[in-house]
């Protein structure tokens, strides 16, 4: 059993946990319990680390008992040493590194997310998670976004990474991939109700920051612009809240 915190193993996990530029130079990031993990193994996803606390229950010594069948050496570890490794204070029992492999985009889509500035981990996790709840076919991540491999952003996905493309691109490569797609854009400020537009051809929903609203990239797309109507005279909605209202009503008009 590990014991020791200051193990090169434990410190770099806890990188890979706090530091976006050390995920990208590993290709790995982190996921923590025992429902994540088995998302990701249904996906096709293999942990290239897993540690453990000794008491896992009868749930985790299944599916350490499928890791080791699979090829993977779970590593126990102490309470002390779990809980420096985790980003969260009450530790699940179970932590593994992932290779970053996005899912591949599709080469024709119906339906295709971008995130313009949406910094805040949190709300991109639940915008990942809606996203893949109403079908979404590739959620593209402009620059200035959150990391989506961040900590947050994946205990707020609640396994989106394993089910939908997510692809932090330029502008440019949006642009050339959204082609062809008649874009939308959420704008406070708009004059045309998100109920009244159709959404019966293949689109773009671009979902900007509550803070600075669309970036000027964005606004370049020539979009057309759909507000989500706010009688009780709040200036806008959270980003998420927004996002899903958005999702599913282009999922009702599409059923």
């Amino acid at each position: 059993m590990l014991t020791s915190p200051r193990n090169p193993l434990i410190q770099h996990i806890r990188r890979l946990q706090s530091r976006a530029r050390a995920r990208r130079e590993a290709g790995e990031f982190v996921i923590e319990g025992i429902r994540l993990i088995e998302e990701a193994l249904q996906a096709g996803v293999r942990p290239r680390t897993l540690i453990h606390t000794p008491d896992v229950g009868a749930r985790g010594e299944t599916l350490l008992a499928g890791l080791r069948a699979l090829g993977v050496d779970p590593l126990p570890v102490s309470p002390s040493v779990m809980q420096a490794a985790s980003d969260t204070p009450t530790p699940q029992g179970v932590l593994a590194v992932l290779p970053i492999r996005p899912l591949p985009l599709p080469p024709a889509p119906g339906l295709v997310l971008v995130l313009d500035q949406v910094r805040d981990p949190g709300n991109l996790g639940a915008i990942l998670r809606t996203a893949a709840a109403a079908g979404v076919e590739a959620a593209l991540l402009a620059p200035h976004t959150a990391d989506p491999y961040a900590p947050k952003v994946v205990r707020a996905g609640m396994g989106a990474h394993f089910r939908i493309p997510i692809h932090p691109l330029p502008w440019d490569d949006i642009r050339q991939y959204t082609r062809g797609l008649h874009p939308f854009l959420a704008d406070a400020r708009a004059q045309l109700d998100y109920t009244a537009a159709r959404y019966d051809r293949p689109l773009a929903l671009i979902i900007g920051s509550e803070a600075t609203g669309p970036s000027a990239e964005a606004n370049a797309l020539s979009p057309t612009r759909v507000r989500i109507p706010m009688p009780g005279g709040t200036e806008s909605l959270n980003v998420a809240v927004a996002a899903g209202i958005l999702l599913f009503e282009i999922l009702r008009q599409r059923k």
